[in-house]
């Protein structure tokens, strides 16, 4: 799926390794970095239709989050701060693999989902690492959380039934999991009317066996149980301080997707809250899972606003 690019593991503390792949390094002197984050519930394969049409202009990184894919799925242990899948925390991560490839200045960021979540938290603590930063359908977390309703509770269900308390929902998922992925990749309200057909079928199983790993399911709650909790204090904590995001940004978001049409928020105008630098936007011609249902349309953006 990566032909060209090359896998490799970096521990970024004691019992935390993060795994990712690097496009081939020719000429790597004269191209700017990339790094590329996949949101819930997925891996860094979501990039799979994106990475190899970018290395001409990039070298491109792609990470498996902590709590995903074949990164490390650390333990709470009893821990009811949730830090260890903060975004502050898996941010930090970012850092510390890019400084390990020996890319110690700034690069460009575009990220989906929970990593776009990520993205936003790394950008706000390291303004200085971030070039430009490209995020796709999401809007900021204190403000969804802030602003949520019925509707939001009816379309963004997964938010609430993922912050409960261990082990219910890891054992919800673990009981019955084609119901759960069955529910996330091939439900319209996230995949749009083709469902499932969307995605590339050793995506969608690699996706898949996700939902059948006792570990990852527990990572991917601790991800929302961090974003309900410490992931809320520390943006109201930044917002009072005035750290916003410095560089530029562009937000894409699906047609077809839940933030088309400012029905539940203004996107944009959240955005402009929590950034100083320049924000632009436009929606693709998809639903939520953009880099896979509209790859040449983020392609085309991604060439014209980080280039």
């Amino acid at each position: 799926m990566f032909e060209g690019f090359t896998e490799f593991n970096i521990t970024v503390e004691p019992d935390v390794t993060i795994h990712g792949i690097q496009s081939d390094l020719s000429g790597a002197s004269s191209k700017p970095a990339l790094l590329l984050l996949h949101g819930f519930p997925q891996t860094l394969h979501i990039w799979h239709r994106v990475a190899p049409s970018l290395t001409d202009h990039f070298v491109v990184i792609a990470l498996d989050l902590r709590g995903y894919g074949q990164s490390s799925k650390p333990s709470i242990d009893g821990d009811t701060s949730h830090q260890k899948y903060a975004k502050s925390t898996a941010a930090h991560d970012c850092v510390m693999v890019m400084n390990a490839l020996g890319f110690t200045g700034a690069f460009y960021l575009c990220a989906h989902d929970r990593g776009a979540r990520v993205a936003h938290k790394l950008s706000v603590d390291f303004p200085d690492r971030v070039q430009k930063l490209l995020l796709l359908d999401i809007a900021p977390t204190l403000a969804t959380f802030q602003q949520a309703g019925a509707a939001m509770a009816q379309k963004y269900w997964h938010w609430f039934f993922l912050i409960q308390a261990a082990p219910f929902p890891e054992r919800a998922m673990l009981s019955n999991p084609e119901l759960f992925v069955q529910q996330f990749f091939g439900g319209a309200s996230y995949a749009g009317a083709q469902g499932s057909a969307i995605f590339d079928p050793q995506a969608l199983r690699i996706y898949a066996a996700q939902f059948s790993q006792a570990d990852c399911l527990h990572g991917m709650c601790e991800d929302y149980r961090a974003a309900a909790t410490i992931d809320l204090v520390e943006a109201q904590r930044d917002l009072d301080a005035g750290k916003k995001v410095k560089c530029d940004v562009r937000v894409l978001w699906g047609s077809k997707g839940i933030w088309a049409n400012n029905e539940l928020l203004d996107l944009m105008k959240e955005w402009r809250l929590v950034v100083d630098g320049d924000v632009s936007g436009a929606a693709t011609d998809s639903g939520h899972y953009i880099a896979e249902e509209s790859p040449q349309d983020l392609i085309r953006h991604i060439k014209e606003f980080l280039v």
